[in-house]
């Protein structure tokens, strides 16, 4: 697009600048570069074997394929590749986490608190943002598991992994692989704790393989709508597929706050495993934000956060002035599902003191959850004096408590907004939260590889048309470059936006995401 690549300079009002990626932050920024990071050339044989695997966060995933019925996934066959390996996933106890949204938070920070406590902890998560190292994390300090650690297990297992790939008529996945090399590893490093994040659903997920005699707790996290097609269809069906990680006498620690029909469906499946439940979102506990400041050079809350539970088990922690890197409302409650999950370990006799559970929730960060960049960050994107957001939102759940975090941390900024998503995503209901929430000065749309390819990008044409579609419907008035009738009051807009214009919110579609971020 011309004008975009004429005025692809920052601008002197120096905007907050929020990147929304959907799969594909590697392309946008890291701690420390901006390019994407190839792997290590150590694991080259290692990536061509699994790039030529079935991998459905490339490809999509199918109709019905989490849930528990004939057109899920085969467990079956993640049983017998286990078992080829020698079920190492008997050999360490874990905590099984599953949930719509802020699972891998939720893992990160009771890793964090375990790691505290002196436990050896092993943590599986997805996806990855800069290397697929990322998705194994190891040891008293969670570094990602090193590429030599990881080629050596490969080059152990790959005869095993031939022969399971043909007995199994070539179907194992990209997916299964990497959970099994995870689990082995975990079992080789003799970890006290592995705390695991289902991929997708629960009961038909590759990660739900760990028995009842393996678990020390199931954890659910939130039930939204994400992945509809693929979970079967409906709220009730996504909350069955994600309880079927419950097992046997194992406690069950519940997120939420969920809606009454969906709480009843956990409660139902938990009591029919005799599996005694912990609710973060219980009536007797309290989690709150007081304020936010600067630790770093990034911005944290300092939170209070009380749990007292009388019902199933009897638990009770009271923490002033946590101060949590990871942002928003939503992490406060990822913060107290985690909390919950170290609470019920301590009553089943593991040692975990209080100021443990402080320690690993103040010490938790991810990438690309309301993750701020540094200064020199930002120069390196070209963008200098901006403060730019990274996140990794793409539902309508997401996007709002995105919004609420811009809201308590910015509230006076200029905003503009990057996006690009997926293509199987609600990019309307996206669009909505942030039209009828926001006050974004300009709207990018943009395009990324998803999970190394192109098969489920949204066109940023497509993008556009549906934020233009949904201003429409909330009455807000956009000024766009869609069709030449648009061009001259988006050329003009553009010239006059350095004053405080009240014609409209920019809207530009550009498939370059260099020259999306430096316009």
């Amino acid at each position: 697009m011309g004008l975009l690549s004429r005025l692809a300079t920052p601008h002197p009002t120096q905007p907050l600048v929020l990147s929304i990626r959907d799969g594909a932050l590697r392309q946008v920024g890291s701690k420390r570069r901006f390019s994407t990071q190839s792997e290590d050339p150590e694991l080259n044989d290692f990536m061509e074997y699994m790039d030529s695997l079935k991998n459905y966060e490339k490809l999509g995933v199918p109709r019905g394929s989490g849930t528990d019925s004939e057109d899920g996934f085969d467990l079956g066959r993640m049983r017998r590749l286990m078992e080829r390996l020698g079920n190492p996933q008997s050999k360490f106890k874990a905590v099984h986490i599953a949930g719509t949204k802020g699972k891998g938070s939720t893992a990160a920070f009771l890793s964090n608190i375990l790691r505290s406590e002196g436990y050896s902890v092993g943590c599986y998560s997805s996806p990855h943002i800069q290397t697929i190292r990322e998705r194994i994390s190891l040891g008293g300090f969670g570094a990602p598991v090193s590429a030599k650690t990881l080629n050596c297990l490969f080059l152990r297992f790959k005869k095993t992994l031939d022969q399971a790939m043909e007995q199994e008529n070539g179907r194992i996945s990209h997916f299964e692989v990497l959970t099994a090399m995870a689990f082995t590893l975990f079992a080789q490093e003799r970890v006290d704790f592995a705390v695991i994040e289902a991929g997708l659903g629960g009961a038909r997920d590759a990660t739900n393989v760990i028995s009842s005699s393996g678990l020390a707790a199931s954890v659910i996290t939130s039930i939204g709508e994400e992945h509809l097609d693929a979970l079967g269809g409906s709220l009730e069906s996504i909350a069955i597929a994600k309880s079927g990680i419950i097992k046997h006498g194992c406690p069950l620690v519940l997120g939420g706050p969920f809606p009454p029909h969906i709480d009843r469906i956990l409660h139902d499946k938990a009591l029919s495993m005799s599996s005694p439940v912990v609710s973060a979102s219980d009536g007797g506990n309290r989690s709150t934000i007081k304020g936010l400041s600067m630790l770093n050079g990034r911005p944290c809350q300092s939170c209070d956060l009380l749990i007292q539970i009388e019902r199933d088990f009897k638990l009770f922690i009271e923490l002033l002035d946590v101060k949590l890197c990871m942002l928003g409302n939503h992490q406060l409650k990822n913060a107290a599902t985690a909390t919950c999950a170290a609470l019920c370990l301590r009553n089943l006799g593991w040692r975990i003191s209080d100021g443990s559970i402080r320690v690993g929730l103040e010490n938790t960060f991810l990438l690309g959850r309301s993750q701020f960049l540094t200064s020199r960050e930002t120069e390196a994107l070209g963008l200098h004096g901006a403060t730019v957001l990274l996140d990794g939102a793409h539902t309508k759940e997401s996007a709002n408590a995105l919004m609420n975090t811009i809201r308590m941390t910015f509230p006076e900024a200029s905003l503009a907004l990057v996006v690009a998503m997926a293509s199987d995503k609600d990019h309307i209901g996206f669009a909505r939260e942030f039209l009828s929430g926001g006050r974004f000065r300009a709207v990018f749309l943009t395009e990324a590889d998803i999970a190394g390819g192109r098969s489920r990008t949204t066109p940023a044409s497509v993008l556009r048309d549906c934020w233009i579609q949904t201003s429409k419907e909330l009455g807000v008035r956009i000024v766009h470059n869609r069709d030449a009738k648009s061009e001259e009051d988006f050329e003009d807009q553009f010239v006059s936006s350095a004053s405080k214009s009240e014609r409209g919110t920019i809207l530009a579609s550009e498939s370059s995401l260099n020259v999306s971020l430096k316009t």
